[in-house]
């Protein structure tokens, strides 16, 4: 998978190419082009410890309604804007919001480990309805749209396929 992500902070922008790789039991990283040796253990949902070239980072991951992430090492704050090139980029711009009833899949097999609504809940577009669990990294399946929560199709500790349907939202 390769990512663009800007990073912001007090010095101004930087735009990073970051390619990501699953080799056995661990993955490979390569920044701009570079290899980088990279160990990560996810210590919470919004955790990260990081084995970076040698050095060891704790980073705190926070996303904000803008879509952004505000990461968080030390004393370093930034605001990250990451982008999969493999997605429209018209919906990043945020005015455009899902229509109608939405079903919402399973982006790839993995396991349920969190259900953060219930059916009959307000969500907004970005709010997170349920974690993933697929290649020991969690993934937050956020609402393409506001709206209520109409059907919830699976609970915590359930295994799911790619393509099935974890909700509706009307």
């Amino acid at each position: 998978m390769k990512f663009e992500v800007q990073l912001t902070d007090s010095s101004g922008k930087k735009r990073r190419t970051v390619k990501v790789e699953r080799d056995e039991d661990r993955w490979k990283v390569w920044l701009d082009g570079q290899p980088v040796d990279v160990d990560a253990v996810q210590i919470d949902s919004n955790t990260l410890s990081l084995l970076l070239d040698g050095q060891c980072y704790e980073v705190h991951i926070a996303p904000l309604p803008d879509g952004t992430l505000k990461l968080q090492t030390g004393l370093q704050e930034f605001a990250a804007e990451v982008t999969d090139p493999r997605v429209w980029r018209g919906r990043r711009s945020g005015a455009l919001e899902a229509e109608g009833r939405q079903q919402i899949v399973a982006p790839m097999p993995g396991k349920i480990v969190c259900v953060l609504v219930e059916a009959g809940d307000k969500v907004e577009a970005g709010q997170g309805l349920v974690v993933v669990e697929a290649m020991k990294m969690q993934n937050e399946i956020r609402s393409p749209k506001g709206g209520v929560v109409e059907r919830l199709h699976v609970k915590a500790g359930q295994p799911v396929n790619a393509g099935e349907v974890l909700c509706v939202v009307s």
